[in-house]
């Protein structure tokens, strides 16, 4: 069977945070900040379901589609607005969907995770699905808290897929979870995100490898064929090291958090509009979408684009 990407958006708050606004409060400095993170600015505001049903609208616009040819929400979100009720059916109530909808976290990696919850879908006779990763990460994050508090952003990113008979854009996946790992990323009621940054960029880059070269291999894809890696926005470390264990040049990576900082499962959609709106992606070009989060979970995902 195939899916396409039909269409896809965008959105992140207008109030733009700086490292050197943070360092008035924090002992830091733009510097420290960007040598360390690649992160230079991220956006502040929103909430997982104002920034979602924007970039849902986004997307069904540039589908060309309307609500009424929506068949299932799929939302990957950390930080929805409430315990419950799912954030899926506010955006879905928002945009005037009238199809199920339904919320899903697997952190980072949320955004694969829910491509591949679609694709399955899909197969079983859906014929249009649109997905978002909608974040209000900073709505948990510690103010005073150096080492979190410079890292995370707040956005959204949407596409439309859509069932197509005759091809697919979507070639291969390869997702993990180890519950093992949880407690190195974590946030629980009423506290703050925090993290054991030095064995999650250890363990980060081991999983990021070994999906992706997973996912390559299922889809018969060599590295030396992929024209665009659109990776999670944790940290541009991580992505240096992943990209060139996997011998993939740094060039081909898309990168966006030096603008939006870590945006957890709406990094990878941010990147992927970045990189079609910016004319990166061309018609017949294959790339790899890779990430990792808090669980420890991670998700790659080979495309060709069509």
């Amino acid at each position: 069977m195939g899916v396409r990407f039909r269409g896809w958006g965008s959105a992140v708050p207008d109030r733009v945070v700086t490292n050197d606004e943070l360092s008035l409060t924090l002992d830091t400095s733009d510097a420290w900040i960007t040598e360390r993170t690649g992160i230079r600015e991220r956006r502040v505001g929103g909430s997982a379901k104002s920034l979602g049903v924007l970039a849902g609208q986004r997307a069904l616009a540039a589908s060309h589609v309307g609500v009424g040819d929506i068949d299932f929400l799929v939302v990957a979100t950390t930080t929805p607005d409430r315990i419950t009720p799912a954030t899926a059916p506010l955006i879905a109530a928002e945009m005037g969907l009238t199809c199920p909808a339904m919320d899903l976290n697997a952190a980072c990696s949320g955004f694969v995770y829910a491509l591949r919850t679609a694709h399955g879908l899909l197969e079983t006779g859906q014929r249009r699905i649109l997905v978002i990763g909608s974040e209000n990460l900073t709505r948990w994050v510690d103010w005073s808290d150096r080492n979190m508090a410079v890292l995370l952003g707040d956005g959204a990113g949407a596409v439309v897929l859509e069932y197509d008979a005759t091809g697919t854009d979507l070639l291969s996946f390869a997702l993990g979870a180890d519950g093992t790992a949880a407690d190195l990323l974590t946030c629980e009621h009423d506290g703050y995100f925090q993290m054991d940054g030095r064995e999650v960029f250890r363990r980060a880059v081991r999983v990021v490898v070994q999906s992706a070269e997973q996912a390559l291999a299922d889809a018969d894809v060599k590295a030396d064929q992929i024209s665009l890696v659109v990776p999670h926005q944790a940290n541009i470390r991580i992505i240096q090291a992943a990209t060139q264990r996997l011998g993939i040049e740094m060039e081909r990576a898309v990168v966006v958090l030096d603008r939006y900082g870590n945006t957890s499962s709406s990094s990878i959609p941010l990147a992927m509009v970045d990189a079609i709106e910016s004319g990166r992606v061309h018609t017949g070009d294959y790339a790899l979408i890779t990430g990792f989060g808090a669980g420890m979970t991670w998700a790659s995902a080979v495309v060709r684009w069509s």
